[in-house]
């Protein structure tokens, strides 16, 4: 996300890795503003190396500490949140960011923060030519 200032585009928020609409199941606990505990069944919308959006029923705060619980992998991790939206659909998007180093919670291999579409590793294909189909020599291209 970009920042206008006077015309310019800063970017101070600018995203840390690739996002990915990937649903992960999980087990969301965390505890209510009366201090009282809550445990929810959700899912991620969107993950990234650094955190994700999941969607939430409970009412949760900027600053809140969540834990989550990766149903597909049994391991946990501490999270903060540091967005909320509410829906009209009665569900919470909430953005969380890890606390510490991730231990690659997602099981998903993200792209080097270096990487962009625009590298020249991005556009190339490299295809082992003993594995390529063979062309239809009738097809013209």
């Amino acid at each position: 996300m970009a920042i206008r200032s006077s015309g310019a585009v800063t970017f101070a928020n600018q995203r840390r890795s690739q996002r990915i609409l990937l649903a992960v199941p999980l087990l969301v606990s965390g505890q209510h503003a009366d201090g009282t505990a809550f445990v929810e069944h959700a899912s991620t919308l969107i993950v990234n190396a650094s955190g994700g959006l999941i969607a939430l029923k409970e009412i949760v705060s900027v600053a809140q500490t969540l834990s989550l619980k990766n149903a597909n992998t049994d391991n946990e991790v501490s999270c903060a949140v540091v967005n909320v939206e509410r829906r009209g659909s009665g569900l919470n998007e909430v953005g969380i960011e890890f606390r510490g180093e991730d231990q690659n919670f997602w099981r998903v291999n993200f792209p080097p923060t270096d990487w962009t579409s625009r590298s020249a590793e991005a556009k190339r294909y490299d295809q082992d030519p003993q594995t390529a189909p063979e062309r239809d020599p009738s097809v013209k291209r």
